[in-house]
């Protein structure tokens, strides 16, 4: 079959590498695209959206419940499991369809199948036809990751599960294990939990949440308790014992091993880069820990090759993965993007209460050796949250003692993975804190505990 050339191929159609493909093809490049599975990749099949509908769900359900604290009846409240995944599963479709009108607009062309590197700027693509041979000047990897898999907890779509099984489970947990509480491992507990699920969070680290705020994680952490929620730290699930459709997970905290039965375990363990069957190593690209290293402008080091997205590393997150992708298309064009700096990234977590930052820890600005100022502000201390009925939460902002720069912004509570992206702006613009202080929020919002934080950091808070 004869080669055809290209001026940008891109492996992996996921949120990083559509956006590459498609800003590529906006500066007059000739764009390839090729994808194994789905168009859109783990995120708006299995990831980011199908779980946001899920939580949606399952909010919706909660506030139900709520109805008499909002003078409303409502009799009767249940919900249909297989209706609630149906609903998901149409949301993912629909986006996943609207990615290949995308790539229609923009004249790429997708090719579906398995992509080797033979060789510098070359692709090889095993499809249900054949072969097909594919070349250009530049190629951006971007093949994401998959869940990590522990020896002795390894998936198997019954009683233990990934992320992909939770997303369509076999049956509605009873008594759910989960293993790690990072974001997917947290959002899933959440989900499963509201809907009745008796659940038990186990995590190695000394806290829920391990990469946020100390101080956010103790929040979370009465919050989800609250909830009904078990919530095991510093323990680890050693093995699991599968019998019948009871697992026993032999856990060991505080230097012992005490076992427990559960019906379901979702294990959230992390991820791993997709490097395998690239042809990679072959080529000289240097691998850590399943991950391809880059430099800031995700270049691999052989000529033409870019990494983005999960497969280049933390943060894992699907914002970071769109915006590489559009710096490598313009550093490809000839332009001079800003390198994305993962200090300046949101991280943001769907569970109930929601959790959202930017920024360094109130921990790691002092390990940085910043003099800090830090504000907090109480959602109870909000108008607007009060009569939303979501008081509980907190906003907490850390700035540099000598300059007002904003260093770090923690939030947990209602709607907050909405209100982090006005501290991400003040970042991005090097904003000072007279600057926030200047700035007229309106009321009555959410936002107005943004101000309050600040103030707060000064000692000028108004309404605490």
């Amino acid at each position: 079959m004869a080669e055809t050339t290209y001026d940008l191929i891109v492996i992996g159609a996921g949120p990083g590498g559509y956006v590459a493909a498609i800003r590529g093809a906006q500066l007059g490049m000739k764009v390839c695209i090729v994808e194994r599975e789905n168009l859109g990749g783990i995120c708006l099949n299995w990831g980011c959206i199908p779980t946001k509908a899920l939580l949606r769900s399952s909010e919706v359900f909660h506030l139900m419940h709520r109805a008499k604290e909002f003078g409303l009846k409502a009799d009767g409240i249940g919900y249909d499991l297989d209706a609630v995944v149906k609903r998901s599963r149409k949301v993912a479709g629909q986006l996943s369809g609207g990615i290949g009108h995308l790539m229609k607009k923009n004249k790429i062309a997708v090719v579906m199948g398995e992509a080797t590197i033979p060789a510098k700027g070359k692709v090889s693509v095993k499809t249900d036809k054949g072969t097909e041979s594919l070349s250009a000047k530049n190629i951006v990897l971007a093949t994401g990751a998959r869940a990590r898999e522990l020896p002795g907890l390894e998936a198997d779509g019954k009683l233990v599960w990934t992320y992909r099984h939770a997303l369509q489970p076999p049956h509605m947990p009873k008594k759910l294990l989960v293993i790690g509480s990072g974001a997917i491992g947290i959002e899933f507990a959440s989900f499963y939990n509201t809907l009745g699920a008796d659940t038990t969070v186990v995590e190695v680290m000394d806290r829920v949440l391990p990469v946020e705020d100390a101080e956010i994680s103790a929040f979370a952490k009465k919050a989800f308790e609250k909830q009904g929620m078990k919530i095991m730290q510093k323990a680890m699930v050693k093995k699991l014992n599968r019998k019948g459709d009871k697992v026993t997970a032999h856990i060991e905290v505080g230097g012992k091993i005490e076992t427990q039965e559960f019906d379901t375990v979702i294990s959230a363990v992390g991820i791993v880069g997709n490097i395998e069957d690239l042809g990679l190593e072959e080529l000289g690209v240097k691998i850590d820990r399943t991950h391809v290293v880059t430099d800031e402008y995700c270049r691999t080091g052989v000529d033409g090759l870019y990494a983005i997205g999960d497969i280049a590393g933390a943060p894992w997150l699907a914002h970071k993965a769109s915006h590489e992708g559009v710096m490598v298309a313009e550093l490809m064009a000839g332009e001079n993007p800003h390198p994305v700096k993962p200090e300046s990234i949101a991280g943001c977590t769907y569970c109930h209460p929601q959790v959202a930052s930017v920024g360094y820890t109130e921990a790691k600005a002092k390990e940085l050796g910043y003099d800090i100022k830090v504000g907090r502000f109480p959602f109870i201390g909000n108008g607007k949250a009060i009569a939303l009925g979501e008081e509980s939460g907190l906003i907490k902002t850390i700035f540099d003692a000598k300059t007002g720069e904003l260093l770090g912004a923690h939030m947990i509570g209602a709607e907050v993975t909405e209100l982090i992206q006005g501290y991400v702006v003040g970042r991005q613009l090097e904003t000072t804190e007279e600057d926030l202080m200047n700035t007229v929020f309106p009321h009555p919002t959410l936002s107005e505990m943004m101000h309050e934080s600040v103030l707060d950091a000064y000692g000028k808070v108004i309404h605490m």
